[in-house]
């Protein structure tokens, strides 16, 4: 359902605020709606029992991007949908502290939380009233304090020292919106901010998927941010310390932040055939263009030049990728393989494919597998060939080194 300002008055009411906190200790599954509704409606209207329970179902799902804390905050399913990974906000938030900050498009706030916390002076924006409200709702529930209010950011933004821009990638019906300039507002008011503002920093939250042809208009730099291998988003920087055109990976984990641009001078990556090692890059490197990068740090190769995969002859230290042992590989046969897994009685397979029309689904009954060993078969090409590579069990992405 959509939350309205009236729904707000009495979730926030002490009345409302009762029933939240009884809630917290109802099963709150879809097939509890009848149930709930029912023991609601003896006490309240039926606008406020739907408003109770579709706040209290997004406060247990606000819990995988607000912790404990989304126990006392406020949401609309899409602006919860719309807020970013926490560790996300927190790092794009580093560098605030005493900054005047424009979050234009401020949906419920999650961002004006975290560059709040980091020290900064924010100014939070947005066209619906309903969201304006529970962003400064949620700013008071955490004790933090910032200022919002309703406007349209089509019509200019007053002067500030960074600009965050979140603009809607989802149009009214909840399709994925892809291209740039068809975000809800288009990414084209930027040029007229930086023009206005042109001492600001503008920040610009992209989808992960963003079409890097669409940018080539803004003079700015595209970090490609990943949370622990799970690529969440892109961002447009104006005016920081990355250059026109420039695309930078970013590896966000508990235990620290890594960051992979092109190296300087860079040689030729080498194309080879499989090493005793095939590692797969981060997504973010992928998105980043700079396979051939963490190639090169890496001392390894890649196994043809339009595929992602990496291969080398010893296991380096790195964040960067996941490894698997290279046990053989061959060219692509079914029947060839089929008597290879057989003669070393492989009963189970994990088919990985990178630039092979193959399917999992279409090889596995043709291998007619029989046996208690298991095998990792990564379908690629090499050389411009289709090949399989034999891998066993991977070792996971490497704690160490590559972070800066």
């Amino acid at each position: 359902m959509t939350i309205t300002l009236d729904d707000l008055d009495f979730l926030a009411s002490p009345p409302g605020s009762q029933w939240l906190e009884r809630l917290r200790d109802e099963v709150l599954d879809d097939s509890q709606t009848l149930r709930l509704l029912d023991m609601l409606r003896r006490d309240v209207l039926p606008q406020q029992a739907g408003a109770l329970v579709e706040m209290a179902r997004l406060r247990l799902k606000g819990e995988a991007k607000f912790g404990p804390e989304a126990g006392k905050m406020w949401f609309t399913r899409d602006g919860l949908e719309q807020a970013s990974d926490p560790l996300v906000r927190r790092y794009r938030a580093t560098s605030v502290t005493g900054l005047r900050v424009i979050d234009a498009c401020c949906g419920i706030g999650a961002d004006s939380l975290a560059l709040v916390a980091a020290g900064a002076d924010v100014l939070g924006l947005d066209y619906d009233p309903v969201r304006v409200r529970i962003a400064g709702m949620n700013m008071a529930a955490l004790g933090l304090e910032a200022a919002f209010r309703v406007a349209d950011v089509r019509d200019g933004l007053p002067g500030a020292d960074v600009i965050f821009y979140d603009p809607a990638r989802r149009d009214a019906d909840g399709r994925r919106i892809h291209h740039v300039e068809q975000y809800q507002p288009p990414l084209g008011l930027v040029s007229e901010w930086w023009h206005d503002h042109p001492t600001a920093r503008i920040v610009v939250k992209l989808s992960p998927g963003v079409d890097l042809a669409q940018l080539v208009r803004y003079v700015g730099g595209v970090e490609f941010i990943s949370v622990a291998g799970d690529l969440k988003e892109a961002v447009l920087w104006l005016g920081g310390d990355m250059g026109a055109g420039e695309t930078r990976a970013t590896l966000l984990t508990p235990n620290g932040t890594f960051s992979l641009r092109h190296g300087s001078a860079l040689a030729q990556v080498p194309i080879s055939e499989p090493r005793r090692w095939l590692l797969e890059p981060d997504a973010s490197v992928l998105r980043a263009g700079l396979v051939g990068d963490l190639a090169l740090s890496l001392g390894g190769a890649l196994l043809d030049e339009t595929i992602a995969y990496i291969t080398a002859d010893a296991l380096v230290g790195t964040v960067w990728a996941r490894a698997w042992p290279v046990l053989d590989w061959m060219p692509f046969h079914v029947k060839r393989l089929r008597a290879y897994l057989r003669e070393r009685r492989v009963g189970r397979v994990t088919v990985k494919k990178r630039g092979s029309a193959v399917t999992p689904e279409t090889l596995i009954p043709q291998l007619k597998l029989q046996g208690e060993d298991t095998r990792v078969l990564v379908l690629t090409r090499c050389k411009g060939s289709p090949v399989v590579v034999i891998c066993g069990e991977p070792v996971g992405q490497l704690q160490t080194g590559m972070g800066e």
